[in-house]
């Protein structure tokens, strides 16, 4: 099995992806995590009775070393870590977004506890690590209270099983759930990413998102009667103007609803994904039923509707990571929907996502992934 080098190498020799000096330099670490890994024993389970009482089986292993790559937008990380996935050889291995995974857990936190256990993590801790000896996670950010509180009684008993954690991030461990609620109870878990993961903050001057060949139009600003009936325009050559219907999800109990639907299109606009209490789930579950969304009337964004903000972000991280393609109309340019205000620093990612989803080869191209 070719090394995470040799691929890399390959993907530049095809022209698939341009040489970074910053990526180069991390190779060799991931070299080693993927050798570790070949010579690594297989996590014990720990069905025992220690496991449900919080204790720790001496068998316990150290587990290999793992990895939290950090740095801004468009810096190749994601990339990198699909790398390690494809050389890792090992069949017990899992890439999720953060997102999905952390809802994954609630759900089987949610479970767990029905059945009145004691330390419902532990068990659902268990039953990933029964599964997958290297875990790759892209998009690590902390920005709930009931996340922070979870993740790090979660990770911990991870790393005792001997998993192996790839994270991506686009900000350096101490900077993770950053003035939130409480944070001093999630302080210990960025001693244990020190500990038992290295971390490496990828430099690369590049933006490797940035100035791709563009196809047809797919954004349409600012928000006036002339973009709006482009929009209407392009909907109507994409259906044909065949009878479209409306797409209801359900979802965990609620019903998502997408006005106009055809052949895995959907049109909708922005009060209705992000106007109403909806969540990674909703978004991820949208992200199965259609290839392509026509999102409309995309405000400004500002802290007068930081709610609203952060939904968007969440549903395009979703859309962004099933490779959905997005046709959209709003009230600026992505890099000039949200300028100052609570959460101006984060959309940064966001808007350079949005950039690169306006590229005609979009949900096709080999050398995508350059992620955030």
């Amino acid at each position: 099995m070719p090394s995470v080098t040799e691929l890399y190498d390959a993907l530049v020799a095809s022209g698939q992806l341009k040489e970074d000096a910053a990526q180069r330099e991390v190779l060799p670490v991931l070299d080693d995590l993927v050798a570790t890994l070949k010579e690594e024993a297989p996590a014990p389970s720990r069905s025992g009775w220690r496991s449900w009482f919080g204790g720790q089986d001496e068998t316990a292993p150290e587990g290999v070393r793992g990895l939290y790559l950090w740095g801004g937008v468009g810096r190749g990380k994601s990339m990198l870590m699909d790398l390690v996935m494809e050389a890792a050889p090992i069949d017990a291995k899992r890439r999720v977004h953060f997102h999905e995974f952390v809802q994954e857990i609630q759900s089987g936190l949610n479970e767990v506890r029905k059945r009145g256990e004691r330390d419902a993590i532990r068990p659902v801790a268990n039953a990933v690590a029964d599964k997958a000896r290297l875990l790759c996670f892209d998009e690590m950010q902390i920005t709930d209270i009931a996340d922070a509180m979870i993740v790090g009684r979660l990770f911990q008993v991870l790393f005792e099983r001997g998993v192996c954690i790839v994270t991506t991030s686009n900000r350096v461990p101490e900077d993770l759930y950053k003035n939130g609620l409480n944070r001093q109870r999630f302080v210990p878990f960025i001693g244990l990413i020190r500990e038992r993961m290295e971390v490496h903050a990828l430099d690369s001057e590049n933006d490797h998102r940035q100035g791709r060949a563009g196809g047809d139009q797919v954004w349409f600003s600012p928000l006036n009667r002339e973009t709006r009936a482009e929009i209407d325009a392009v909907w109507k050559e994409l259906t044909g103007d065949r009878q479209t219907s409306p797409l209801v999800l359900e979802v965990q109990g609620r019903k998502v609803e997408i006005p106009e639907h055809l052949d895995r299109m959907g049109r909708t606009g922005f009060w209705e994904l992000c106007g109403k209490a909806l969540g990674p789930a909703d978004y991820l579950t949208l992200a199965k039923a259609v290839d392509l969304l026509v999102l409309e009337d995309i405000p400004l964004l500002s802290s007068s509707n930081f709610n609203e903000a952060k939904r968007f972000v969440t549903l395009i991280d979703a859309l962004y990571e099933a490779k959905i393609r997005v046709i959209a109309s709003a009230a600026a340019e992505p890099e000039a929907l949200y300028l100052e205000g609570e959460g101006s620093f984060e959309f940064e990612r966001t808007a350079s996502r949005l950039r690169e989803m306006q590229d005609a080869r979009w949900g096709s191209d080999p050398g995508q992934g350059q992620d955030a």
